[in-house]
């Protein structure tokens, strides 16, 4: 794999993403939010509790590519209004999937980062169009894909002169059924020996158990991850997708005193 831009330069510096002031790579940067964005109120609400709990950026889906065509696929330009009033109410930079090249230009205009969903990781026209527009990328591991595939993912949009890509693992598919897919934590210190970009991990796809979510974000942040992308619902029973993932405000808010302490004691303990 030719990795002239991912390459790690021996003692060389990693990247810091700069997002709004949230410097990811520097510290557990945690993103949270609910897998869809479904109404003004259900946002809102759910933007104020992770605010409160700590989450320094807020994700949400306008956009959802699903694997029906009759489920919620998003509120498009509604929800991504419905985001824009959500940073405005709490201050928290968003995060929210791009899943077509022609819609980054003007999606620009709402997100804060742009994610690459995993169904995406190989749209190399996408992945394009989102290094030219030099926001900040979320780029997450396709299921089906090798670490060596997912950064020469990562290779196309830095090769466009977007530095600002973020990877974050989600889970790949193995033969294992009792967990929604199975959370690969060996790439996290993987990764960080291949590469200098910062390394996310999302505990709620991964594992799309809600019981092993908190055990998962421990684990992950343990294996040197830079940050966590958790969902949250102010009442998962009535979320329109993925709700037996999403974590309530108050489970979130016992995840996050949990990891900040851990993550100080890590820093001791260095």
């Amino acid at each position: 794999m030719k990795d002239l831009r991912l390459a790690k330069n021996s003692g060389g510096p990693r990247t810091v993403v700069d997002v709004r002031g949230v410097k990811v790579g520097q510290g557990v940067t945690v993103i949270a939010g609910p897998c869809g964005v479904e109404s003004e109120e259900q946002t809102l609400e759910t933007a104020v509790a992770v605010r409160e709990a700590g989450a320094q950026m807020l994700r949400g889906g306008a956009f959802k590519p699903r694997t029906s065509p009759y489920a919620f696929q998003g509120l498009g330009l509604k929800g991504l209004q419905i985001l824009e009033k959500a940073r405005a109410l709490t201050g928290l930079p968003i995060v929210t999937e791009v899943i077509d090249p022609r819609d980054v230009t003007w999606v620009c205009e709402y997100a804060d980062v742009l994610q690459i969903g995993a169904r995406n990781m190989q749209n190399f026209s996408l992945l394009r169009e989102v290094g030219k527009s030099g926001k900040p990328a979320l780029l997450k591991r396709g299921m089906h894909s090798t670490l060596e595939e997912w950064l020469n993912c990562a290779e196309y949009i830095l090769a466009e002169g977007n530095p600002n890509v973020i990877l974050c693992e989600r889970g790949i598919r193995t033969f294992e059924r009792y967990t929604r897919n199975t959370l690969d934590l060996s790439a996290v210190p993987a990764l960080k020996e291949l590469t200098h970009l910062p390394v996310l991990v999302d505990p709620s796809h991964g594992t799309g158990r809600l019981s092993l979510i908190a055990p998962m974000t421990y684990a992950a942040i343990a294996a040197g991850a830079d940050g966590i992308v958790i969902e949250g619902h102010r009442n998962p029973a009535e979320a329109l997708s993925d709700k037996d993932q999403a974590l309530t405000p108050a489970q979130f808010a016992e995840i996050m005193r949990r990891v900040r302490k851990l993550e100080r004691s890590m820093a001791e303990n260095a």
